[in-house]
């Protein structure tokens, strides 16, 4: 077996590549693929959910959620998933018939794990190993229905403010705010600086914040020269509090 059945899965782990569980269970699908294991079908089956949940958790609206509960079965999720990518919206009746499909292949892919699965349930120790077509077929189904997946939501319109993706998933957005939001820095001796930002119309936003912690969050190779250059310093002088005396 090869991994080029799974081009699909393989550019969609790439690119929730800091998503823990869902980089667990494609380890154990290549394990599966590279020893030509029927546990392939389990571990594919793993990644569609997985991938699923990914794209709920990004797009479900929490006021009216479409999330599945944790034990529905994965027609659910590739269902609820769809919905929430709305990609018939703009397409003829024909393509959303067509959408549609892919709950069977959900459905087939489930079907076929709970019968030849050998991590889904105890199965009978004589019984053949399944054949190298049917474990392909799986994967590849499993490959569809992630690609389809994974191609819609790089399509979406993301939550800025919910969304776990890296700035440059934002680069309209960054542009736009770039070409019209200016930046001012105004620092006081033993204070933490405020970054005015300043909007169309003369309108400012400021934002308190520690130099650590943002060159924590923007750049860490900076943050540790800027560690070890301050380690090295001599403390900041402090200026001597000065006593009124009493009025005359």
């Amino acid at each position: 077996m090869t991994q080029d059945w799974c081009p699909g899965i393989r550019e969609a782990c790439a690119h929730w590549r800091d998503a823990p569980m869902l980089q667990h269970t494609f380890e154990a699908l290549q394990t599966s693929l590279e020893s030509e294991s029927d546990a392939s079908i389990d571990a594919a089956k793993g990644v569609v959910e997985c991938v699923c949940r990914v794209v709920i958790d990004q797009l479900d609206d929490p006021t009216a959620p479409l999330k599945p509960r944790d034990e529905a079965p994965i027609t659910q999720w590739v269902s609820a998933a769809i919905r929430l990518l709305r990609p018939s919206d703009v397409r003829d009746r024909q393509f959303a018939d067509l959408i549609k499909h892919h709950n069977g292949l959900a459905e087939s892919l489930r079907v076929l794990r709970n019968d030849a699965g050998p991590l889904s349930h105890g199965k009978d120790g004589f019984i053949q190993a399944l054949s190298v077509y049917h474990r392909r077929t799986a994967i590849l189904a499993a490959d569809a229905l992630v690609a389809f997946l994974h191609k819609a939501y790089l399509d979406a319109q993301l939550d800025p403010i919910s969304s776990r993706e890296p700035w440059e998933r934002f680069a309209e957005e960054n542009s736009l705010i770039d070409a019209h939001v200016g930046l001012a820095v105004d620092a006081e001796d033993g204070d933490s600086p405020t970054l005015r930002f300043l909007l169309p119309g003369g309108d400012e936003l400021p934002i308190n914040i520690e130099v650590s912690r943002l060159l924590y969050q923007l750049d860490r190779d900076a943050y540790v020269e800027a560690l070890n250059a301050a380690r090295g310093a001599p403390a900041p002088a402090v200026e001597p509090i000065e006593e009124q005396g009493e009025s005359a």
